[in-house]
């Protein structure tokens, strides 16, 4: 891809006017719209504010690249635009920003928009390139100035192709290192080029892998790896660690890449850098970012949360359809405990659904473990998520004894809880085998993680499950009669609470944990018309959203009009129980936002409870609503949270300064 075959001439402001960061990407999307590149100003700006809500797109040293792939957009278009006064646009490193790239991708055009970011970084991070973009005064001369950027590209990929080879012959200490950021964009590069220039200062060769969006850039040979005194890890994502063993290793956020090169050099040269064991790869990235116990374990439960969600959703809304389908063709009275089951097609449904769904429990506690100790802890995890599941226990276990009918002996589901448990503790008990293990010859190595760590780890899981399965069995029985008993003040606290959760953070850990709770509680009401936590919880997610478009309708002398037309948007979203797209509202005035939000949401979370109404999926938002035991009400008491949290923001907003 050639970066001047995307910049277009007629959308160039060489004049950027606006002074702050959301006037500056209005300017810059009205420029778009009105050159017919752009078809919906605020279906785009949409999608270039919720990419500025996960980190700006202001790189710092004065660049900005805002993006978005979008329905919006006719065709693939860079837009550059300068500012001659400078723009607050909340930077990285603080500074006024004026270089601009906006990138916009149409929504089938693949990664159009990742390809030039690349792409652009490569040329901003040539010496001199932003500062003559800086003196252009015409659109000619930008794509000028990007001809000769290519011709310095081409020659610079040459240079760097040359001094790859003479590392390898030259007697300089080599540091071999691999940078990635979230994206693979802009970060990728400028750490490697940081590393380079830095290492190049030192009299240090140091030899850099990206892992771009385009791919892994110059991979590190094998030869290579065994010549370095240490390797650099830059990077925000996972990366191939396993080459790297028995080496002298750091592993930090790709940012350190960037604005620390010469401390991770000289750290390696000291020899301060620990050595690397392939199989403790998760315990050194933890070490490396020395996360706090909290920390540690909301990543370690989010990393199991998040691949057990798939399974949670597939299977609860095959399983709901399944209800819904007896329930429309119908189903005698007398035979109402088979409802789900009645008729062939709906009994397909739920013979489907319950198999993704009884995957749930194993894949939580799997990746909680895999998380906390890798590929050893995947397989402890699961079968101590599959013993919760079954309820296997000590004195729960169906066995014949001298042909004695003992075997429909069944143990009680510890559910959600005890895989939870059984995740961490599967996890803890690799941890320990490694120690146990460590003075095993490096000959042994293989046996170890092939063999000992796998057999080890299910037995010491397995059995110590049998035991946690106990208590875990009580409390989750007691916790699951509790919650089905719950009504009238009961339900309302309960309703309440959950409710509240989902709008103090809005997507963060907070709503997560409501979300999370709500899920655990589905398994074991869905087969009795579903769970009154978890409509509570998705009626009070799409509750901020929603009221975000109420403030903005009745209160627009205090809403910008960008604002205005953003809070369009959220409507689409709060019905599809997307409570993010508040964000930007609460960023921007929280003191006067969350709370507003908090209010309305825990009101219909309460109001749920109160009327006991039930849901069968665990997400889905207005599409799932026939789901629900009672849809109309259902729907008033999200729009009554949604008036009320929308007439509280707008009634404490500020007036606008005219």
């Amino acid at each position: 891809m050639k970066i001047q075959d995307l910049l277009n001439k007629k959308v160039m402001l060489l004049d950027l006017q606006a002074t702050t960061k959301e006037a500056a990407i209005d300017e810059m999307i009205n420029s778009l719209v009105d050159n017919g590149v752009v078809t919906d100003f605020d279906v785009f700006k949409a999608g270039i504010m919720a990419r500025e809500a996960q980190t700006s797109t202001g790189l710092g040293d004065g660049i900005a690249m805002p993006h978005s792939k979008n329905a919006a957009v006719k065709e693939a278009t860079v837009l550059f635009a300068k500012s001659n006064k400078g723009v607050d646009y909340e930077s990285l490193d603080g500074q006024p920003t004026d270089l601009f790239f906006m990138i916009a991708a149409p929504e089938g055009a693949n990664d159009t928009h990742l390809a030039a970011l690349a792409e652009l970084s490569k040329y901003l991070m040539q010496d001199g390139f932003a500062d003559r973009l800086r003196q252009v005064t015409s659109a000619d001369e930008v794509i000028a100035a990007f001809n000769i950027g290519e011709e310095e590209a081409q020659a610079e990929e040459a240079k760097k192709a040359q001094a790859v080879k003479e590392a390898a012959s030259s007697d300089k200490p080599l540091i071999v290192a691999v940078t990635a950021c979230t994206t693979g964009i802009a970060h990728t590069y400028m750490a490697e080029e940081s590393l380079i220039k830095t290492g190049e200062e030192m009299g240090v060769n140091v030899r850099v892998e990206t892992n771009g969006a385009s791919g892994v850039g110059t991979p590190l040979t094998a030869e290579e790896i065994n010549k370095a005194v240490g390797v650099i890890v830059a990077a925000d994502k996972a990366v191939e660690t396993a080459r790297f063993n028995g080496k002298k290793l750091i592993s930090k956020p790709v940012a350190a890449g960037i604005r620390q090169p010469q401390e991770l050099i000289q750290n390696i040269l000291d020899g301060k850098a620990e050595v690397f064991h392939a199989e403790n790869a998760g315990a050194a990235q933890e070490s490396s970012e020395k996360l706090s116990l909290g920390g540690a374990f909301y990543k370690h439960l989010m990393s199991g949360v998040s691949q057990m969600l798939p399974f949670v959703i597939g299977g609860g809304i095959m399983i709901a359809l399944a209800f819904l389908l007896d329930q429309i063709m119908g189903v005698p009275k007398e035979q109402l405990s088979q409802l789900g089951s009645y008729h062939e097609i709906a009994a397909q449904f739920k013979a489907i659904g319950g198999a993704a769904f009884g995957f749930m429990l194993p894949v939580l506690a799997g990746y909680i473990a895999y998380s906390i100790a890798e590929k050893p802890g995947l397989v402890s995890g699961f079968v101590a998520g599959a013993i919760a599941s079954s309820g296997a226990a000590f004195g729960g276990v169906p066995f014949a004894a001298g042909g004695k009918a003992t075997l429909a002996l069944a143990g009680v589901s510890s559910g959600f809880l005890g895989a939870l448990v059984g995740g961490f503790l599967a996890g803890g008990v690799i941890l320990v085998l490694r120690k146990l293990l460590a003075g095993i010859p490096r000959a042994l190595e293989g046996i170890r993680s092939i063999l000992l760590l796998p057999l080890l780890g299910v037995f010491a899981t397995g059995f110590l499950m049998l035991a946690v399965n106990i208590p875990m069995a009580a409390i989750n029985t007691g916790l699951n009669n509790f919650l089905s008993s719950l009504s009238g003040s009961s339900a309302v606290l309960l309703g309440l609470l959950v409710g509240g959760m989902m709008a103090v953070d809005m997507g963060g850990p907070v709503n997560k944990a409501a979300y999370v709770f709500g899920t655990g509680t589905l398994a074991a009401t869905v087969t009795s018309g579903g769970s009154v936590v978890m409509a509570a919880v998705m009626a009070a997610g799409m509750v901020p959203p929603l009221a975000v478009f109420v403030a903005t309708l009745l209160f627009k002398d205090k809403f910008t009009e960008e604002e205005r037309n953003s809070g369009l948007t959220n409507i689409v979203m709060g019905l599809s129980f997307i409570t993010e797209g508040a964000i930007p509202f609460g960023a921007a005035d929280p003191a006067r936002a969350i709370p507003s939000f908090i209010v309305g949401s825990a009101l219909t979370g309460a109001l749920v409870g109160m009327a006991g109404i039930k849901l069968m999926a665990p997400h889905g938002g207005i599409f799932v609503i026939a789901l629900t035991s009672n849809a109309l009400l259902y729907l008033l008491f999200i729009l009554i949270g949604a008036v009320v949290s929308g007439i509280l923001f707008g009634f404490l907003r500020k007036p606008l300064d005219k």
